[in-house]
């Protein structure tokens, strides 16, 4: 967050507490069994027999079922299949007797080394190919699961089906593009269309994890022809496409596409990340919180924020529950542990992380004043989104009138959804709601791109 002529950007890594937070089920099912196509049926080159290769060629294999239908659908032509075809690298194991001699991975026009793909899946319009390390595919799905891979590889073919219909030229449009894409995909094989691969919905949270872990360094250029966008954009991104399908990733992806990606500006952003002191931010709060709630909440009184260590007050079933955060109607305060909740969150992911934590059990205030009751699953959700709005209404600069107040800096709005998928999924922060950090993380984008007309209200 930045403070009057002060600048701060979060810069928060997806650490051990992001990743332990994604624990939550929407799908308690088991996994359906997997049907693998045999490789003589669908030709990789220099494919192995490992789990790994064998799920990347199921993937393409629904892959091309998948574009099969929506490509005629939602663009008019039919599909045509990867003229160059598809390449496996193993990078920790290379043979180069496997590919072939003068072309490697790519093709006459441009050749590509099998060593260049370390680390790396990509499509190559020139040789209309698709390349994978699987080293890269096995150390994703060690960390965020299985269904990284399929994935990925429905990111690349995004960047295919792109080279079709017309590349916008424009990086992070064109990558965040592929992301919503690989969503269309993904929730194209939740719903049971997918004859080779599998997913249950509770297991998006760690794809929606590895996504936001592909994001671009916060404050780097969204500019740059490599931009890929920030977590939140990648997030966002695949998040529409699973909602919306192809439609959406078709038509909302033009010239007027925001994006939150921004670049730092000075070497002060550079050396403390961009964040505020810890002590600051309580003043940053109540110069933002109050105004955005009284602009559309008639009557709205703001509720105190006030902080405790490990022990919580009686008020309501903050004690009983043993919360970390709430909003306590009868003395209307948003109460919050410091040294287990607010100071970790700060220490681990950033400021904005802290502006969440509180932010939510605010919302609760502003649907009380406006007779909504706070103790279902529904209202939970209903304030996840208006946090959104906050936080969009914050990268706007609605409450900076003049560069006199306060706005957000590069990274800010990653940390909020980096919160929901860890901290947010616990009974201490969210006690009404069974939601899935992936859930949650789409009523945050819903507020965020809608406003507060998306939350329920």
């Amino acid at each position: 967050m930045r403070q009057v002529s002060r600048r701060a950007v979060v810069a928060a890594a997806l650490g051990s507490a992001l990743l332990s937070g994604c624990t939550s089920s929407i799908d308690g099912s088991p996994t359906p069994p997997v049907t693998n196509v045999a490789a003589e049926d669908f030709p990789i080159t220099a494919s192995s027999d490992s789990d790994i290769d064998q799920y990347a060629r199921n993937a393409m294999a629904d892959l091309y079922t998948f574009w099969g239908e929506a490509f005629p659908e939602h663009y008019g032509e039919e599909f045509t299949p990867l003229q160059g075809g598809i390449f496996a690298v193993d990078t920790e194991d290379i043979d180069e007797s496997l590919y072939p001699e003068d072309t490697g991975v790519g093709c006459a026009e441009l050749p590509i080394p099998p060593e260049a793909v370390e680390g790396n899946a990509f499509y190559q319009q020139d040789c209309d190919v698709v390349v994978y390390d699987s080293a890269l595919l096995r150390t994703l799905g060690e960390q965020y699961g299985r269904f990284v891979g399929p994935a990925v590889m429905a990111h690349e073919m995004g960047h295919a089906m792109q080279g079709r219909f017309g590349f916008s030229e424009v990086a992070i449009r064109d990558e965040t593009q592929a992301d919503c894409f690989a969503g269309a995909f993904t929730r194209w094989v939740v719903d049971g269309n997918a004859e080779h691969v599998t997913v249950r919905s509770s297991e998006l949270d760690g794809v929606l994890v590895g996504f936001i872990s592909l994001r671009d360094d916060p404050g780097s250029s969204p500019d740059d022809d490599r931009a890929h966008g920030s977590g939140f954009d990648r997030a966002a991104g695949f998040y529409e496409g699973y909602a919306d399908g192809v439609p959406a990733c078709r038509d909302n992806y033009g010239a007027d596409r925001v994006f939150t990606a921004t670049e730092f500006t000075t070497e002060e952003e550079l050396e403390n990340s961009g964040n505020v002191e810890y002590g600051d931010i309580p003043a940053i709060l109540d110069a933002s919180l109050p105004v955005f709630y009284e602009s559309f909440v008639p009557g709205f009184e703001a509720p105190t924020i006030q902080g405790f260590d490990g022990t919580a007050p009686g008020c309501g079933d903050m004690g009983a529950e043993d919360r970390d955060v709430g909003w306590c109607e009868t003395d209307n305060t948003v109460y919050v542990d410091e040294s287990d909740l607010l100071q970790p969150a700060y220490q681990e992911l950033g400021d904005f992380a802290v502006a969440t934590a509180i932010a939510l059990p605010y919302a609760e205030a502003a649907r009380a004043a406006l007779g909504l009751p706070n103790d279902t699953p529904e209202a939970t959700v209903s304030s996840v989104c208006l946090t959104g709005t906050y936080t969009a209404r914050f990268f706007s600069g609605d409450f900076n009138p003049d560069g006199e107040g306060t706005s957000l800096s590069p990274g800010d709005v990653d940390e909020a959804i980096q919160f929901l998928l860890s901290y947010g999924q616990t009974e201490a922060v969210l006690p009404n709601s069974d939601a899935a950090g992936f859930e949650l993380v789409g009523a945050f984008r819903d507020g965020f791109v809608q406003g507060a007309g998306a939350c329920g209200l």
